[in-house]
């Protein structure tokens, strides 16, 4: 009101009424204060209550070993669908047939391939051996060869000496005559003289001269044979030589077919290996054709139906769940709860469709949760967003339902610190994460 008036008028005050002045006396208003108050008080006295911090988790049941989990059954190689040996639902051992495929790719339709390649492989083996007998006698005939070239050069070598003693005895010989034509020379002029002075009758000096042209006829002859020594000490050496080149050309051509004979047997060997690893494929590949069970469980469904329809390499065939397994929950959580799970920690789990009354505050008082413990955390986020953890049960406690079925819905809670609920609301309020430091633990060195 702007109070521009002279109006000065009071309202009636309410209390000349009766019916308010009995609004006061009334005794329901003060048992209600009581309750407000008791109330008040039990509200603050709760604060004050512990509370089990927490860090929940929503997952699946799942198996602990990547082996045990649902698995597809696929063919390794492409073929046709030819007959069907179980139907869904069917409980298989491991090793029993799944289905049978026939082979549609052309390299490998000749029934006889795994004979022939066989057949092949051995031909090529005797082609192996054939080349290594050859590559053993171009061995031994290039061995002969050098032991041929050695006595050869051997037997050069003692003509060289008989050549040079040759020499050394024509050239003595050479100076024993021309020692003789000196002498006879000699003797033929004094006979000359003799016979001139009347002491050595005629016939005596014809002698003498004979015997000079003699001795002059033996020195040409000796020359001679000394020079057809020395041509004969040449030609010794000009024959070792010879024998040298000859026997390494023959060594060479031996070692150039001795190494031919090598790089065919390496090739063949080459052949031969590859003949075998076909061998082994083609042999495995038969095997293929009768797609079996890789461990004992249930078949769930079957992805391929029909006959004479065509698989390719991997195609998923049926799905198999193994009979034998140990169960566990993967479970999800926040990022910012990370930090506070650690591997070991229990955990309290409770599964979709078995009764369950949970305080997640107060796990004593909760009823239908299962005890487990962390196994594994994964360090890498997940497509959800959320971190995975994986929870085994806890031997110390009661054991899970058999009931369970793989991939059924899960709930967790992670137990951390006990703290008041007064500290937990405030918490809450400000986004704060649950207190998740450890205490420092005093280390004392022992005396010595």
């Amino acid at each position: 009101m702007l109070n521009i008036s002279d109006n000065k008028t009071k309202l009636p005050s309410l209390n000349q009424y009766e019916t308010v002045k009995n609004l006061g006396n009334r005794p329901h208003y003060k048992i209600l204060n009581r309750i407000i108050a008791g109330v008040s008080i039990i509200g603050v006295i709760a604060l004050f209550l512990p509370w089990t911090q927490n860090v929940s988790g929503t997952g699946a049941v799942t198996t602990l070993k990547p082996n045990q989990r649902p698995q597809s059954i696929q063919s390794v190689i492409s073929g046709r669908i030819e007959k069907w040996y179980v139907q869904e639902g069917d409980f298989v051992k491991k090793g029993d047939t799944i289905l049978f495929i026939s082979e549609i790719k052309e390299d490998y339709m000749d029934p006889n391939l795994v004979e022939n390649t066989k057949n092949q492989m051995n031909a090529k083996k005797q082609s192996l051996q054939s080349y290594g007998s050859k590559v053993n006698t171009l061995g031994a005939q290039i061995q002969a060869i050098e032991t041929e070239k050695t006595l050869k050069l051997e037997q050069a070598r003692n003509k060289i000496k008989q050549s040079f003693l040759k020499i050394k005895s024509d050239s003595m010989d050479l100076v024993a005559v021309k020692t003789q034509l000196k002498i006879a020379n000699t003797q033929y002029n004094r006979s000359l003289q003799l016979n001139k002075e009347g002491l050595k009758p005629l016939t005596d000096t014809e002698d003498k001269r004979l015997k000079l042209q003699e001795v002059e006829a033996k020195i040409i002859t000796q020359e001679n044979k000394y020079l057809t020594s020395k041509n004969e000490f040449i030609n010794a050496k000009v024959e070792i030589n010879r024998i040298t080149a000859e026997y390494s050309e023959k060594v060479s051509k031996a070692n150039s077919d001795k190494f031919t004979a090598m790089s065919s047997q390496y090739d063949t060997d080459a052949q031969v290996n590859k003949l075998e690893n076909q061998y082994a494929n083609y042999s495995i590949r038969n095997g293929m054709y009768y797609i079996k069970a890789a461990q004992s469980g249930y078949i769930n469904r079957a992805l391929q139906s029909g006959i004479g329809e065509t698989i390719k390499e991997g195609t998923p065939i049926a799905t198999i769940m193994p009979s034998n397994y140990d169960i566990a929950v993967e479970t999800f959580v926040n990022p910012i709860d990370l930090p506070l799970i650690s591997k070991g920690e229990k955990v309290r789990v409770w599964f979709d469709g078995w009764p369950t009354i949970v305080f997640s505050g107060w796990p004593d008082m909760s009823y239908g949760t299962f005890g487990g413990k962390v196994v594994a955390i994964e360090n890498f986020i997940s497509e959800n967003g959320k971190y995975r953890v994986l929870i085994a049960p806890d031997s110390s406690e009661a054991k899970w339902p058999k009931q369970l079925s793989i991939g059924s819905g899960a709930q967790t809670i992670a137990l951390l610190h006990n703290v008041p609920i007064w500290f937990e609301i405030w918490r809450t309020l400000n986004g704060f994460p649950p207190n998740y430091y450890k205490t420092a633990t005093k280390t004392t060195k022992e005396k010595k």
